[in-house]
């Protein structure tokens, strides 16, 4: 398919700035890709759609404080780090992306916090804005660790365009968060509540945990009208034999196994084996999935609305039906549901 056939026009007051009071308070559209019909629901109505047997597979990654403002040596210009990933513990190498990129040369220190608690070198020129940085740091790993976390910022996307506030470090984050390691939030997790989750559990279904760090593959511009032209972004994934089990025998007796989210779909579709069964796994995956494309795993999944253009529209559209997901999208302009980070979602069977 092209890049252009995921064009829309958004209007900008339907993206979500801020979250909603509670959790579960979201709106939640329910698409039926068999009787194609739409219901207008409330996020926690979701547990009368699900039974004893069936599974939510979720996404338990958490996201670290990757965003960091600092100083150019000698010339003290502004400049901001976005943390990447960690390349090497011990050497405190990072791959990151820097702004403005045309400063920050090979070779220039960075200096970070108002008593410069951290200092960064940078030894490498990765993209055009891409950089790798040692830290010179001569504490331990657990206090370098500290150190960003009390310099970092909550890397909630630019296009909010408002200053990061307190609530964002709970609420740019799943209940559910454990593994640290990604630079974006598995945004359809955002909606479970601890209460929601409960009562599901009490109702017999059950959660399959695997980790997807997001990436910032999933924000970056596509720059290519064909997108079999487009390269991904690898992100690092797991998933245990206890977390396949439970999903392995949900399926085989025929429960639902809803995916929360395009990285736990993601993640499946990477884990899978060719007779359908999910198997553990320890690595990277670079998939990037777009109409037509068939799904193995998941029989149902949970999304929040994407902006035009984006990776997880895309894979949405390959879930939904790229016909019925312009629909749906029509609709929810029409109708004034909130879209991206904060917005509400939708729960596709």
């Amino acid at each position: 398919m092209k890049l252009s056939q995921f064009k829309f026009d958004l209007p900008r007051e339907l993206i979500a700035d801020h979250p909603p009071k509670n959790r579960d308070d979201s709106r939640m559209m329910v698409i039926n890709r068999s009787t194609h019909t739409i219901e207008h629901k409330i996020f926690r109505d979701i547990q009368d759609y699900f039974f004893e047997g069936d599974v939510f597979v979720i996404n338990n990654t958490r996201v670290f404080p990757a965003r960091l403002y600092g100083e150019k040596e000698k010339t003290g210009a502004k400049i901001e780090v976005f943390l990447l990933r960690e390349l090497n513990r011990e050497s405190r190498l990072w791959d990151v992306l820097v702004d403005p990129a045309r400063k920050i040369r090979i070779g220039n220190k960075l200096y970070f916090g108002e008593n410069e608690e951290l200092v960064a070198e940078v030894i490498d020129n990765t993209t055009s804005r891409g950089r790798t940085l040692r830290f010179l740091f001569d504490g331990t790993y657990d206090e370098f660790k500290d150190t960003i976390q009390a310099l970092g910022q909550t890397p909630l996307p630019k296009i909010h365009k408002r200053p990061i506030e307190p609530v964002d470090d709970e609420r740019y984050q799943t209940i559910y968060a454990k593994h640290e390691g990604a630079i974006a939030a598995p945004t359809a997790g955002l909606h479970f509540s601890r209460e929601l989750m409960k009562r599901l559990e009490i109702k017999g279904v059950n959660f399959s945990e695997v980790t997807l760090h997001t990436g910032l593959g999933n924000f970056r511009s596509i720059e290519v009208e064909d997108l079999t032209k487009h390269k991904v972004d690898s992100e690092e994934m797991f998933v245990l034999q206890e977390m396949a089990d439970i999903i392995n025998t949900a399926k085989e007796n025929k429960h639902k196994v809803c995916a929360v989210g395009t990285t736990s779909l993601k993640a499946l579709e990477t884990a899978v084996s060719i007779t359908g069964q999910i198997k553990p796994y320890s690595g990277w995956t670079n998939k990037f999935i777009n109409p037509p494309y068939e799904f193995k795993t998941a029989d149902s999944m949970v999304s929040n609305f994407h902006l035009p253009m984006s990776p997880m529209m895309m894979m949405v559209s390959a879930f939904a039906g790229y016909d019925f997901l312009r629909e749906i999208y029509d609709v929810a302009i029409k109708e004034k549901y909130k879209f991206f980070t904060y917005g509400d979602a939708m729960l596709i069977l």
